[in-house]
């Protein structure tokens, strides 16, 4: 593809050299100077802690044949063409849509601070039991089946990649027969334009509650950043899907119907997909819903009213396609039915011989350690456990505040380790315990969850919150491999249990 053809005459762009521009092959884009390779267009543009613009020089070394900068950045070399623009990261983010060039007919993409992955994948698998080649795509990695492709499952990624990564999974899936994908859009996502290339079809709002702040800084600017998908990403001609219930809810709704958009909503009362009642089961949930005015009722193989919510989201995005079908209504309920649960997110881990069950789950914010703990509480006969602790060099008001719900919520509390990071790993504890001065600290993650299942009586409920899906601890700069679930069966089998 030329130089040109890539940039397609956009508004705003200044070329220099603009003569030799239709005669520049393309082979690749990318935003780190050590990727490289002759004849790749470099996005140099100032970075959350790095200003790309520093590395020009060694770009333009390693065979670069342009360089997409801010208006008004000077480079001095004349062997290498220069792509001015107001929002290089945007640009970046429509050059490498149209690079890679393939795209599904049907993307549905989902914000929210809590809900995302389970949404996604959720999403997938209702498509998936409609036949459809689906795909999902996010923090727990890229999961694809149904229709002719046998199973494609790869690890996990950023929550919204790279543009360049993203575009170019998109387009392998696709060549690979995918028709249907979900991803999850992150807030940081979205503030970075990393998705205003994605032809997204459908867009679902799950919830927003305190994340991110050291990123955004305020609560209003985190809402800004995931209101991008709704005002910006999403299609002229596409739907949203909005979990209702909440201030920031309502201002979704009207952005979307200021641009014209059709609305779904779901929720407790809401108007199309509506949770009229739900009661806990021991590995489940009774839930009745009435989807566009037709009454439901049906088991869910899912603990957790939170995660009621999250499955009919995403039969909202699968009903997008079609929202006044009857016949597609029908199927996609009696998908939920069939649905499994989420690597990381409410997975049942292990049951002791007494019968206590162990649950990981990945909430590791305080709305997140909230709503679970409250979702689990049903279905806990005795005492209700949780390990827990919070991140390093992340958001540090919410440690106390995460504290103080364990202490509220969970009839046993043990402060451990999460991923400390660079931050002294006692510290961070210290700042959760002031929340919780009760609770019990045991710094080694492994030794926290030993102690935790040693102490599990008949009809207990144990969760190890904060990590989920992930396979490894970052201590210091350094990940080291552990995942919670084996941890917690080890635990079992180790002390008998």
């Amino acid at each position: 593809m030329s130089l040109l053809e890539l940039i397609d005459n956009a508004a705003g762009v200044r070329i220099s050299h603009p003569e030799r521009a239709a005669d520049v092959h393309i082979a690749g884009l990318t935003a780190d100077s050590r990727d490289v390779r002759e004849g790749f267009v470099f996005a140099a543009f100032p970075g959350v802690k790095v200003d790309r613009r520093a590395f020009i020089d060694d770009a333009i070394a390693r065979g670069a044949a342009a360089v997409l900068v801010p208006t008004g950045t000077a480079v001095n070399n004349n062997d290498v063409i220069v792509i001015e623009d107001p929002n290089p990261r945007r640009r970046f983010s429509l050059m490498a849509a149209k690079f890679y060039g393939r795209q599904m007919d049907v993307i549905a993409a989902v914000t929210g601070t809590n809900g995302k992955s389970s949404t996604v994948n959720f999403c997938r698998q209702i498509w998936q039991a409609m036949d459809h080649a689906a795909a999902s795509l996010g923090t727990i990695g890229i999961e694809a089946a149904g229709g002719n492709i046998a199973g494609i499952r790869r690890p996990g990624l950023l929550t919204t990649p790279d543009p360049v990564v993203l575009h170019a999974e998109i387009a392998e899936l696709e060549a690979a027969g995918v028709t249907h994908l979900a991803f999850e859009a992150s807030s940081i996502g979205l503030d970075q334009f990393r998705l205003d290339g994605v032809h997204v079809t459908a867009a679902a709002f799950t919830n927003l509650t305190r994340d991110h702040l050291d990123y955004h800084g305020t609560m209003e600017k985190y809402f800004d950043a995931k209101a991008r998908l709704f005002s910006n990403v999403l299609a002229k001609d596409g739907v949203a899907v909005i979990c209702m219930g909440s201030p920031e809810a309502m201002k979704l709704r009207d952005i979307c119907q200021k641009r014209g958009l059709r609305v779904i909503e779901v929720g407790a009362g809401a108007r199309d997909i509506c949770l009229n009642a739900r009661k806990s089961l021991p590995a489940g949930q009774y839930i009745d819903i009435t989807v566009f005015g037709e009454r439901y009722k049906l088991e869910l193989p899912l603990v957790g009213d939170f995660q009621a919510l999250n499955a009919l989201t995403a039969l909202g995005l699968v009903l997008a396609a079609d929202p006044d079908n009857p016949a597609l209504h029908m199927q996609g309920v009696q998908a939920l039915e069939r649905l499994a649960s989420v690597r990381g997110r409410l997975e049942f881990a292990v049951r002791l011989k007494n019968g206590a069950a162990v649950y990981v789950d990945y909430a590791h914010t305080p709305d997140g350690l909230e709503t679970m703990l409250k979702s689990l509480r049903p279905h806990t006969q005795n005492r209700l456990h949780v390990v827990f602790g919070c991140g390093g060099d992340r958001d540090r008001g919410k440690r106390p505040m995460m504290g103080e719900i364990a202490a509220r919520l969970a009839d046993v509390a043990i402060v451990t380790d999460d991923n400390p990071r660079t931050e002294d790993p006692a510290l961070v504890r210290s700042e959760v315990m002031q929340g919780c001065p009760d609770a019990i600290e045991i710094g080694g993650r492994r030794e926290a969850i030993r102690a935790a299942v040693k102490n599990l009586q008949a009809g207990d409920v144990l969760v190890i919150a904060g990590k989920g899906h992930e396979q490894g601890q970052i201590i210091g700069t350094e990940v080291l491999p552990f995942d919670d679930v084996t941890e917690a069966k080890n635990a079992v089998l180790e002390l008998n249990l």
